[in-house]
């Protein structure tokens, strides 16, 4: 019997990688000869680049960048065999490196994000797939340009500051001191909303309050980011603001798709393509997965709904193991997740639950109890 375990993390507890090795055990100790293939699964943000690395035999960088506000801050990304980065833009562009009372996304950067990019551009890096959630930033991406060597100048010819307040001062675009290597990369980004740049689902309008914007500030940085759509269009005629996915990130996906020619397409899509789920999955006889909360929005295309859609493809039954069941888990079962358990065993706190060790044995022993029943009626 061959089972193919794709599990995305238990965010605050076990990486996708360790899921699926607890969930392997248990199976093996329902089915010894059970062939278990485990495979990482994210869905483009946070833990993507942790779930590629050690997946697939990667190797992580570290290096310091320019956090949202211009400090240094040590931010790392991954290196899979064959020169693909992986790059989560929150490591050095994201919302939880600022307090509280630092949010603004008026004077924020996404600096440091063209510095990792750059940087793994210079460890021969062509292929480049990059998470766009988490930011703090809504600079329509200039920040993240600047440092890739594209020019944002004002009436003076000087620089802008690379940040939504430097929009209002943008006047001209230069390409010339572009880093070269860039025509020679493919970037793949990874998003799942689909807002517009700007305009009432703008990025302005939905994300930035969230980023510490008042009324005021969102008002301001709507319009600059429609006169920089404007001309950006006037050098690059086929930049379109209302792409679906042009306002993720404060318009860093407007950025990415115009200036280096990024595909946009959601994070699960990315990471099942990189994996190689799809081929396992055709001599499968089960596909387990799972992560740390199931709920509706599981079924709203996250990560274990979209492991389920591939296995569906095949006819493969599909599993599904988690921390805990909220409201609208049984949308899950619609979505092509066949049954889903929670694997708690016992009352207990949630620093109980999450505590490493205790999941990775709960998840064991409820696999090996599932496995069990499958193993009896299967013979």
């Amino acid at each position: 019997m061959k089972i193919v375990i794709a599990i995305d993390s238990f965010k605050g507890s076990l990486s996708s990688l360790e899921a699926g090795r607890a969930a392997a055990a248990g199976i093996r100790r329902a089915i010894p000869a059970a062939d278990t293939v485990i495979s990482p699964l994210a869905d483009g943000g946070e833990g993507t680049a942790e779930a590629l690395v050690l997946g697939l035999g990667g190797q992580f960088r570290e290096v310091s960048v320019s956090d949202p506000l211009g400090r240094p801050v040590n931010a790392r990304y991954g290196i899979l065999p064959g020169n693909t980065a992986v790059i989560e833009m929150a490591a050095a562009s994201g919302l939880p490196l600022l307090s509280e009372n630092e949010r603004d996304p008026m004077v924020t950067s996404t600096c440091g994000t063209g510095q990792l990019i750059l940087d793994a551009v210079g460890q021969g890096c062509r292929e480049l797939i990059i998470g766009i959630g988490g930011s703090a930033t809504n600079d329509g991406g200039i920040g993240c340009l600047q440092a890739l060597g594209f020019g944002f100048l004002d009436r003076n010819g000087s620089p802008v500051t690379g940040n939504a307040a430097g929009l209002a001062e943008l006047c001209s675009i230069t390409f010339d001191n572009a880093a070269p290597e860039l025509k020679n990369c493919r970037f793949h980004v990874a998003c799942d909303v689909d807002n517009p740049l700007c305009g009432e689902r703008g990025c302005s309008a939905v994300f930035a309050p969230q980023k510490g914007a008042d009324t005021a500030a969102v008002k301001t940085m709507d319009g600059c980011l429609q006169s920089y759509a404007e001309l950006v269009k006037s050098y690059i005629p086929s930049a379109d603001p209302d792409m679906p996915g042009a306002g993720a990130a404060g318009g860093m996906g407007f950025a990415l798709r115009n200036f280096l020619g990024a595909d946009i397409s959601s994070g699960v899509s990315l990471v099942l393509h990189e994996t190689g789920l799809e081929e396992e999955l055709k001599s499968a006889d089960f596909l387990v997965t799972g992560e740390g909360c199931l709920d509706s929005q599981t079924a709203m295309g996250k990560a274990p709904a979209g492991a389920a859609a591939l296995a569906a493809k095949y006819g493969v039954p599909v599993i599904a193991f988690c921390g805990a069941v909220r409201e609208g888990a049984e949308l899950c079962n619609a979505s092509g997740i066949n049954a889903f358990f929670p694997i708690l065993r016992r009352t207990c706190s949630i620093s109980e639950a999450m505590d490493k060790e205790n999941a990775a044995k709960n998840l064991t022993d409820t696999a090996e109890q599932v496995f069990r029943l499958i193993n009896a009626v299967k013979n």
